[in-house]
């Protein structure tokens, strides 16, 4: 999710900028790009390796896969956060899309053969409120997807009632909370729920843990839920939980100083009704901001799964700090 401070500060300064180049043209002057105000930009791309910890650009070139620029129904700002579901042989991806006159996230679909070439399809989902990190999964044969969904103050459940582009509110999971980049996982035959939560909720410095017998609920806060407390570094989550080499890792954005700087992964050594426990596969980020490019200033989403010849492709997210577009 980006958050909707970064959306709405965003909005400002690319009015701003719009206003800047206009009374420079009355002017008849012409405006220097770092006369313009600047704002962050997100855009998707595919990355490959041995492991999930051990992973690189897919492809020649290290480009995005996806931007704004792909986006044919409505005219984006930036993509980001994506989720994809292997099915019959394609790969469907889904991800969020700001658009750039609606302050508010919605969802987009694209497909792909071979996981290194996409293409955008549609818009999938829309609310009155925003939407993003679509935490798409199968269970028994149906696909459902928790998007991050804040601002209608609960966790919601939908299924898709015609894969891949329709898709139906099931219910609510969990009410009257404001979590962010809630991500589900099955595990020892029981649901689980991470969800992040702070003030801001950007920078959310704590990591809570539910628990449920069904999908649909009722949930159940674990006992030993917050999980991480007072720490941004690690609290937000940052992608699906997976199984890998039959142990359970999670994913976790660094929030600090500043949102979305990077992802760090963690071992979940042990995971029961009463317990909980992690620990750092690394002391270094597994993904990171690269200083140059479209994701110079920062990397702060990964999706991975694994591959038929045993490595791993993940599709994940980076940021840069630019001048806003006209």
């Amino acid at each position: 999710m980006i958050d909707l401070g970064y959306q709405l500060a965003g909005r400002t300064l690319h009015r701003a900028a719009r206003v800047i180049r206009r009374i420079g043209r009355m002017a008849g002057v012409a405006v220097p790009p770092n006369m313009v105000p600047s704002r962050d930009f997100y855009s998707i791309s595919i990355y490959a390796g041995s492991s999930p910890f051990d992973l690189a650009p897919a492809g020649a070139e290290a480009v995005p896969v996806l931007t704004s620029r792909d986006v044919t129904d409505v005219a984006a700002a930036y993509v980001a956060d994506p989720f994809m579901i292997r099915v019959d042989g394609c790969w469907y991806m889904y991800f969020e899309i700001l658009p750039k006159d609606i302050v508010k996230g919605v969802i987009g679909l694209a497909t792909s053969r071979d996981g290194l070439s996409w293409e955008y399809r549609q818009v999938v989902l829309e609310e009155p409120f925003h939407l993003s990190y679509p935490c798409v999964f199968e269970s028994n044969g149906d696909y459902f997807m928790i998007p991050e969904s804040n601002q209608a103050g609960a966790v919601r459940l939908y299924k898709a009632v015609h894969f891949p582009t329709r898709w139906s509110w099931m219910g609510n999971l969990i009410e009257h909370v404001e979590y962010v980049d809630c991500t589900p996982f099955r595990f020892h035959g029981k649901w689980w729920l991470l969800a992040g939560c702070g003030s801001p909720p950007m920078l959310a410095e704590t990591l809570r843990l539910f628990r449920a017998d069904r999908l649909t609920g009722p949930w159940t806060e674990h006992p030993a839920s917050p999980v991480i407390s007072n720490n941004s570094h690690i609290a937000r989550p940052g992608g699906r939980v997976v199984v890998w080499c039959d142990r359970l890792y999670r994913f976790a954005q660094d929030c600090s100083p500043r949102y979305g700087l990077r992802i760090h992964a963690f071992e979940i050594t042990e995971l029961t009704e009463t317990c909980y426990r992690e620990r750092a596969v690394t002391p270094d980020p597994v993904l990171a901001g690269s200083d140059h490019g479209w994701n110079s200033d920062g990397m702060h989403h990964i999706d991975p799964h694994p591959t038929e010849d045993g490595g791993c492709i993940a599709c994940v997210d980076g940021w840069y700090w630019g001048g806003v577009d006209s």
